[in-house]
């Protein structure tokens, strides 16, 4: 975010099922299935930043994919995750 200019992010509703594939910045989750994996919308070729949010339960995350690190998806709280180009994974935030 760059002080001073508004920061404008995508947003788009995603089912939770083992594999889904993110096509905005600002995903509201669905459902309570574990994700291992999460197929980035801008590719394999770049790295990138994405913020989730489960509006129905507590979303789980598994290692099984691309996923670095199992964790729990508060309901209704926003859950902040990168993607490694390099690592080809998703790191989530110190403060999910």
């Amino acid at each position: 975010m760059i002080p001073g200019i508004t920061t404008k992010l995508s947003e788009d509703t995603v089912a939770s099922t083992t594999t889904i594939t993110v096509k905005a910045d600002l995903i509201r989750l669905t459902g309570t299935t574990a994700i291992a994996t999460i197929n980035p919308n801008f590719g394999g070729g770049f790295s990138g930043v994405c913020f989730f949010v489960p509006v129905d339960g507590t979303i789980a995350t598994t290692t099984a994919g691309n996923i670095n690190k199992v964790l729990s998806m508060v309901i209704n709280q926003v859950t902040v995750m990168v993607y490694s180009k390099k690592d080809q994974k998703w790191y989530p935030g110190a403060i999910s």
